[in-house]
């Protein structure tokens, strides 16, 4: 397990607007934490969410039905895929 110490090492600076500061605590106030943890919590929920939209990609059924049955039974290589790999394992010392 991190140790707490490890999990406090680093710090972001945040500069808001009073209202913006009023808001944030009687939000972590609602949930019963400190402003630091709802901040963070909430950076963090967003921060997955958008990683997530740009990382995933989401292939239409028929798309996806191409794909599966090209790893199921992949094709032969053919010429240039024979010459990228050769290129490749040139490249790496292979």
């Amino acid at each position: 397990m991190v140790e707490a110490a490890e999990l406090k090492r680093e710090r972001v600076n945040l500069r808001l607007d009073a209202k913006s500061k009023r808001k944030l605590e009687r939000a972590a106030t609602y949930e019963e934490t400190t402003v630091s943890r709802f901040v963070l919590s909430n950076a963090i929920s967003a921060a997955e969410r958008v990683i997530e939209t740009h990382e995933r990609t989401v292939l239409p059924a028929t798309d996806w039905d191409a794909f599966h049955e090209a790893l199921l039974n992949p094709p032969a290589p053919n010429l240039a895929l024979r010459q990228a790999a050769r290129r490749y394992l040139k490249r790496i010392g292979g």
